[in-house]
């Protein structure tokens, strides 16, 4: 096992990478976790917050959180889930249930010998985020969630609600059940499939160029977004080109086996029906974020869901991608809701 050296911050000159979008300013660690070697970064000292992306990003979604929450005193890790980046992807889908994905941070904190953090997850990561909450409160002692409000256990297996909700039209969800033709069409052109899908789902997109959440049943998944002519400035031509070389060496496989594991993930977790997370929490999502006509009754709802849910908030003009596209306000939302916890 590997691990890089822990960065001690300067608390009266505010620490910030001279290039937030180099990912070589950032202090990279590898440990082995649950059967996997798990490559995360780790800056900073102080209470622990660990930051887990969505799909289709890595950590670097995370790279201009990751010095706000540096200088407000906290330790900060975030690592590429198992399947994406630098991180293992096993074989298998089941290798990719919520059990392993809660078990990877299980297994992380034990390496980093912290007992205690706040957990923070984006889209796909906001389901690992809820999940580990949930299942190990000894160890999560809040959650903040960002663009997917994820909900209790439902009473349907998943795959059953979005076969209703479709309605015959195709659906990503259902789509990414497929093993092999969504995995091979993602990973035709890489540039122009998170190109396509980055801007689709953000706020920038005009009506037309909208992710577009049902699609004809014979199309492909990329027909329901656009490749812009040019992006937009929150999003780096170096910073695209990092998700671009990564994506490229690794493929979409195993980010898309988590989508396959929804179903299993409803069927291993029976005893949780009825649980709730009672820890302090929060949610950002975006009021422009093409996915919230699919949660919507999720975000109304969060109240009943979350107990312990201390704020939640849908900034206007904010797609998908908020971390990226709103960098200042999450940052703020963020130190407001940790700093509620220290107080």
């Amino acid at each position: 096992m590997t691990k890089g050296t822990a960065v001690h911050c300067d608390r009266v000159d505010t620490w910030a990478p001279a290039n937030a979008d180099d990912p070589q300013a950032f202090n990279h660690c590898f440990a082995e976790v649950n059967g996997v070697r798990m490559h995360y970064v780790d800056e900073g000292e102080g209470p622990l917050v660990i930051l887990l992306h969505g799909f289709p990003y890595l950590w670097y979604m995370w790279r201009r959180q990751i010095p706000a929450l540096v200088n407000a005193g906290y330790r900060v890790v975030v690592p590429d889930q198992r399947g994406f980046g630098q991180s293992d992807r096993p074989d298998g889908i089941e290798a990719y249930d919520i059990s392993q994905a809660v078990g990877d941070m299980v297994g992380l904190m034990r390496d980093l010998g912290e007992t205690s953090a706040v957990i923070v997850g984006h889209d796909l990561g906001a389901w690992v985020a809820q999940a580990a909450a949930m299942l190990r409160p000894d160890l999560f002692r809040a959650l903040a969630m960002l663009n997917t409000p994820i909900p209790p256990r439902g009473k349907v297996k998943p795959s059953v609600g979005w076969q209703a909700m479709a309605k015959g039209k195709g659906f990503h969800y259902l789509y990414f059940q497929q093993v092999g033709k969504p995995d091979r069409e993602l990973s035709a052109d890489t540039r122009t499939t998170l190109r396509s899908m980055f801007y689709s789902v953000s706020g920038s997109a005009a009506a037309a160029e909208r992710w577009r959440v049902l699609f004809d049943s014979n199309e492909g998944i990329l027909s329901s977004v656009s490749d812009p002519k040019e992006f937009p400035e929150w999003l780096s031509a170096r910073a695209l080109d990092y998700y671009v070389d990564e994506y490229t060496r690794t493929g979409f496989t195993g980010a898309l086996n988590y989508y396959r594991c929804r179903d299993r993930n409803w069927e291993i977790t029976a005893f949780l029906d009825g649980a709730v997370v009672r820890q302090p929490s929060m949610f950002i999502g975006g009021a422009a974020d093409p996915s919230l006509e699919l949660v919507r009754n999720q975000y109304d709802q969060l109240d009943a869901y979350l107990p312990g849910l201390r704020k939640k908030v849908l900034l206007p003009g904010v797609g998908h991608s908020a971390p990226e596209e709103s960098v200042e306000q999450v940052n703020a939302l963020l130190l407001e809701f940790l700093g509620q916890l220290e107080g």
